[in-house]
């Protein structure tokens, strides 16, 4: 199980305004002003998987202010995407000693950190950015957090974290998903229900959850439940390593 590559971008899907680039910043325009449009520019293409320019953008943004955090943080993003996973430590380091209190850079990097089994210190990270009571996010960081302890194998502390998420944000998807398969793992199969059915009402079925849904369902006996699960992942995710699964287990019983 993976962290969830998406909440990576977050920062990019929040702070990304500029949906086209008209050349250059026009002249006149303040040393920061200069930044912030050009990281605007260079987190547009880094969406649209246009990388050599996202970097041309970022590399003007730090020239017109090199002491401008936020670059650092879009910077890690990209040299992670691009697999340079010395310089995307380098930057994101770089943007949390020029401000230390900025929680999204913090999570980045704690989701670098755990993505490359140092789970202890992407622990620290994700801890201080829910901590600042400034961050808007706390829900994600925490969550985030639950997601690196599972992947370290400690159960106990991920469902800890994955219910100070859910006390922060009730309807957060990704926790409510993880204590479905926690609860489940744990034979606790109503509440693995539930959690499955908070989950849907905030997000849509994935592969992933209409398996677990099946399982649920399997475990209470609910064999109407089951099949309606199944006929959803056999018709949207027919190709998917759990539809074979659904088709293995179906023939097993037969």
């Amino acid at each position: 199980m993976r962290i969830q590559r998406l909440l990576i971008l977050g920062f990019a899907l929040l702070v990304a305004g500029c949906a086209g680039d008209s050349g250059n910043i026009r002249p006149g325009t303040s040393s920061n002003e200069a930044a912030e449009a050009n990281l605007d520019l260079g987190i547009e293409y880094m969406r649209r998987g246009e990388y050599e320019t996202a970097l041309e953008k970022l590399n003007r943004a730090n020239k017109a202010d090199p002491r401008y955090h936020a670059v650092y943080n879009a910077y890690g993003l990209l040299y992670e995407r691009l697999g340079e996973y010395e310089q995307a430590e380098k930057h994101y380091r770089t943007g949390l000693s020029l401000n230390s209190k900025d929680s999204m850079i913090r999570n980045n990097y704690g989701l670098f950190l755990c993505n490359r089994g140092r789970y202890s210190e992407a622990e620290e990270q994700f801890l201080q950015a829910a901590s600042n009571p400034l961050y808007d996010s706390p829900d994600i960081a925490m969550s985030n957090a639950g997601t690196c302890a599972r992947e370290d194998g400690d159960m106990e502390k991920a469902e800890e974290y994955f219910r100070r998420a859910l006390k922060s944000n009730p309807n957060i998807p990704s926790a409510l998903k993880q204590m479905s398969q926690i609860s489940f793992e744990k034979e606790n199969y109503l509440s693995a229900r539930a959690y499955l059915q908070r989950y849907l009402e905030n997000a849509r079925h994935t592969a992933e959850t209409l398996w677990l849904g099946i399982r649920i369902e399997r475990k209470l006996g609910d064999k109407d439940a089951e099949s309606s699960y199944g006929l959803l992942l056999r018709n949207n995710f027919p190709d998917s390593e759990e539809a074979t699964l659904y088709n293995s287990s179906r023939n097993r019983n037969q």
